[in-house]
């Protein structure tokens, strides 16, 4: 049996807002060097395995004055889904799984912003795989603001969500249950003040 395993996040990717010292409107390029998309599904009962989506590009407009104006877009490829496991791997880009022939990328566009404490954040917006859009909600926790003093001397911003992607909703069922349908996903997001 093949193991398929996915990441489909979002990719996510993330965070969103927090009033800090950043102006009204300020644009944060994601940093594909210091953002992660991390997923874990479940094989069998026996083991839960991660792997990572690593072709990640995005744009965070963050409104510190009304944060529930900030939006973020960002696109993944596909093909870029990396399990540690070269045959898996392979297996994933394949017509029953990601179909990456057909379908290059996966998206996710905020549409809606939500304060739920202090540094936290339910970041809605439209999930998109294998065509069909779904809505998703990221668990958001603002993480920094600040200046990167280690050489580069950008600003940034950085950001940690969590969310839960149901597979088949996508009509990716293949080994469902045997492969776990939900899929759990991490986000580690860091923007550069543009």
């Amino acid at each position: 049996m093949k193991h398929p395993l996915l990441a489909i996040v979002p990719t996510c990717l993330v965070g969103m807002l927090l009033a800090s010292p950043a102006s009204a409107a300020d644009t944060f390029r994601l940093d594909p060097a210091h953002t992660q998309t991390i997923f874990t599904i479940n094989h069998l009962g026996f083991s839960n395995i991660t792997g990572a989506v690593h072709d990640l590009q995005g744009t965070l407009t963050m409104d510190t004055a009304k944060m529930e104006r900030s939006t973020i877009e960002v696109t993944m490829g596909s093909d870029s889904v990396d399990t540690g496991f070269v045959a898996r791997d392979k297996d994933l880009q394949g017509a029953m799984f990601f179909n990456v022939a057909k379908f290059p990328t996966m998206t996710f566009k905020s549409t809606r912003i939500t304060k739920t404490g202090d540094k936290t954040f339910d970041i809605k917006g439209d999930f998109t795989l294998l065509g069909i859009t779904k809505a998703l909600v990221l668990k958001t926790t603002f993480n920094r603001m600040a200046q990167d003093t280690t050489g580069t001397n950008v600003f940034k911003v950085g950001y940690t969500a969590t969310t839960t992607i149901k597979r088949s909703d996508f009509g990716m069922k293949a080994y469902v249950p045997y492969i776990s349908d939900d899929v759990k996903v991490t986000i580690n997001f860091e923007g550069i003040k543009q």
